[in-house]
């Protein structure tokens, strides 16, 4: 087996450092809780938390019970009469599915709603969270109402309570102030709000009279006129969305496929950089034209050596000015100026300026970096017109 190089070798244990990092994640923080803690009171669970066995005695005695995995924008535009039970939803609805809502209730129907997020599906509600470990109670039923009919005491073990009561809700167990199952009329419509889902789970159904709460809130203890037109248990909100992804997304199947992810991309990236084709490294060409121009210029600022600079333009421009007109090369400065005015049409006395300050500046006279560039800048732009006038065969390399 091929020895694995450094990079890949230190890849690879960043790579099992992130995937133990998610494990201890997952571990630390997935909650942990008692019987019910986390249980969702779903028609599919058998466990102690689960709602299956009451879903099967609704159907055994003759109601017209049935799992909703639909949105709520799917329900019947008049509930007239129907049943709703959304117990301890898990998501929040869009305003879609809020409108859809009302209007079910509004519309006739009936919901009978457990949780604390009853806010978040049918404003107003104020409620008061209780602790976790919150034990189960016994509440006495307070009004005399359908929904108390056969049930005068019932366990539960409240989320939460009932904050203000306004003038259209009704306590039904519980302290009057701040009770555990709430009714109020919207439209045509009504409302049920228990505090908890523990009178409808496997685990408590049967304690008290929690049984006969249920029958009485689908509406399954009146006479004939009474009963329920159907009965819609809501899957929805507990995340089956009728599809095999709607699903997997509430399990922790996702964060192992993440994690199988991470794996394999380390996998790859350690193992691919190794037998991938050969690509020589990039390096950086030595040979740019203006490489010499560069470096002997930051020398010439590093060492302060203006002069020397203007100092070696200044004696190659005399060198080439004198081989073009044919002058002896110790020629004056005033000399070559008017010789050169001459030649271009200018006036002597600037260009002589021009060369007296490059003659001092070369003998180490100390000027400015700009001073400077407008001497060199000066001598070339001479340079230029004098090769422009210059025929091409007369011309001196």
């Amino acid at each position: 087996m091929p020895a694995i190089n450094p990079a890949d070798r230190r890849l690879l244990l960043i790579a099992g450092g992130a995937f133990l990092l998610l494990l201890c994640a997952v571990a630390f923080l997935t909650p942990a809780g008692g019987e019910d803690a986390g249980v969702v009171p779903s028609t599919y669970s058998s466990g102690p938390g689960g709602a299956r066995a009451a879903f099967l005695l609704l159907q055994q005695v003759g109601l017209p019970v049935e799992r909703w995995e639909n949105s709520p924008v799917d329900l019947p535009a008049e509930g007239n009469g129907a049943v709703l039970i959304l117990a301890n939803p898990d998501d929040k609805p869009n305003h879609a599915e809020h409108d859809a809502l009302m209007r079910f209730v509004q519309s006739g129907g009936r919901v009978l709603f457990t949780g604390i997020i009853i806010g978040d599906f049918f404003p107003p509600a104020y409620l008061l969270p209780q602790p976790e470990d919150t034990e189960r109670q016994t509440f006495d039923a307070l009004v005399p109402s359908p929904f108390t009919r056969h049930a005068d005491q019932i366990l539960l073990n409240p989320a939460a309570l009932w904050g203000t009561l306004d003038d259209a809700q009704v306590p039904l167990y519980g302290d009057p102030r701040s009770p555990v199952v709430t009714s109020w009329k919207v439209g045509r419509g009504r409302i049920l709000w228990w505090a908890a889902a523990t009178p409808l789970t496997n685990a408590h159904i049967t304690d008290e009279q929690n049984l006969n709460l249920l029958l009485d809130a689908a509406g399954a203890r009146g006479d004939s006129t009474d009963l329920p037109a159907h009965i819609y248990w809501d899957e929805y909100f507990h995340g089956e969305r009728g599809s095999l992804w709607g699903y997997v997304a509430k399990t922790p199947i996702v964060w192992g496929l993440a994690q199988i992810g991470v794996l394999a991309a380390a996998v790859f990236f350690t193992f691919g950089r190794s037998s991938g084709p050969t690509v020589p490294a990039a390096r950086a060409s030595r040979l740019w034209p203006l490489e010499f121009v560069d470096t002997l210029g930051a020398l010439y600022q590093r060492a302060d050596a203006t002069p020397a600079a203007v100092g070696v333009v200044y004696r190659n421009f005399r060198m080439t000015m004198t081989r073009r007109l044919r002058l002896p090369p110790d020629v004056s400065d005033a000399a070559l100026a008017r010789a050169l005015g001459a030649s271009l049409g200018w006036h002597g006395n600037e260009m002589a300026q021009t060369l007296a300050r490059a003659a001092a500046a070369s003998r180490g006279e100390k000027l400015s970096p700009s001073e400077a560039l407008r001497l060199v800048q000066d001598l070339d732009y001479c340079r230029q017109q004098l090769d422009s006038k210059t025929p091409q065969s007369k011309r001196r390399p």
